[in-house]
């Protein structure tokens, strides 16, 4: 079986990205799977390994076909940025400008078709921010380098999907942004997003905003006025959707296997059932681009970087998930 090459930034050198991307690309399950080839600098990377203390060596690689996968052994390629002193633990412009040259660099190499996949390891908001970067995260990052229309994300844990009408949104806002259309436009998009990633014909539910999905109006109007209706039309476009259902009981029905996904209303809906549910292995992954990309659910960990003590399995499961998805050459609109 071909192994798929992917793309692991590292992240911002002042967090913990360049630690579990180092024991992502030692970890042996991971290596029969796939070829780890680490974007970021030499230098994060060298401070990475001795950090963790695994005894693996880095070998640099000037272009993906130069990268050797051998045991033991991390392969990194230079984003081309100059490599800056980098403080753990803090925010500084130089982790914004690394990160981002990082994924610059990755996004660049799979639209050229020379990897397979991209797997991001955490950024910092704020440190994007004092480099200057004009982007707010992730995604809309990818979306701007890629020249997609629309990027959206989807979190994937086990056999749980979850989509997200809104995400960085504050939650008054979310609320009263709330209407038919946006509704069914998200549920378009979900199915777009079935589509992706291979799910033929899928069963999605869309979640309630208020206590007991509104119960007929008792406890609020909004699933009346806005998400039933935009449901029914769905329904009339031949998608299987049902809903609104009670947020506190339809993420357990979509993981015991009676739905394909669920449409979140709002960020918290559904990343505190993603989380609850594994929270190491939860995996993002962004949809509508013309390259694969998945992604950790957590953040930088400033207060645990440099130590050596950050878990790399939400990393790991990432890259597996990519792996699985550059194998099986799944809907996502490819180079």
């Amino acid at each position: 079986m071909k192994r798929p090459l992917l793309l692991v930034t590292m992240g911002d050198p002042a967090g913990i990205g360049p630690e579990i991307s180092a024991a992502a690309a030692l970890d042996e399950e991971l290596a029969a799977l796939a070829k780890i080839l680490v974007v970021g600098n030499v230098p994060s990377m060298e401070r990475a390994l001795s950090a963790i203390g695994e005894g693996g060596r880095l070998r640099p690689a000037a272009r993906p076909e130069e990268a050797a996968f051998l045991p033991g052994t991390v392969a990194v390629l230079e984003s081309g940025l100059p490599p800056e002193p980098i403080e753990p633990g803090r925010v500084q412009a130089a982790g914004g400008r690394a990160a981002s040259a990082a994924i610059e660099t990755a996004v660049r190499l799979a639209l050229s078709g020379r990897g397979d996949a991209v797997v991001t390891a955490p950024i910092h908001k704020e440190a994007l921010r004092a480099a200057g970067v004009p982007h707010i995260g992730h995604t809309e990052m990818l979306a701007d380098l890629t020249h997609a229309p629309k990027a959206t994300t989807m979190f994937q844990v086990g056999r749980l999907r979850i989509f997200f009408l809104t995400r960085h949104v504050a939650l008054a806002d979310a609320i009263s942004g709330l209407s038919r259309e946006s509704v069914l436009a998200g549920i378009r998009d979900a199915y777009e997003g079935f589509s992706e990633i291979g799910v033929k014909e899928g069963r999605l539910a869309v979640a309630g905003l208020n206590p007991h999905a509104g119960d007929g109006g008792l406890f609020g109007d909004e699933e009346i006025r806005h998400i039933a209706p935009a449901v029914e039309a769905a329904r009339g476009e031949g998608k299987d959707v049902r809903g609104p259902l009670p947020a506190d009981s339809v993420f357990h029905r979509a993981d015991a296997g009676e739905f394909d996904g669920v449409l979140s209303l709002y960020h918290d809906q559904g990343h505190i059932a993603a989380k609850m549910k594994d929270f190491e292995r939860t995996v993002s992954v962004t949809l509508g681009l013309p390259i694969i990309r998945t992604s950790v659910d957590h953040g930088t960990a400033f207060d645990i970087a440099g130590r050596g003590v950050a878990s790399p399995v939400s990393l790991i499961e990432a890259a597996r998930v990519a792996a699985d998805f550059a194998r099986r050459q799944v809907g996502f609109r490819r180079p």
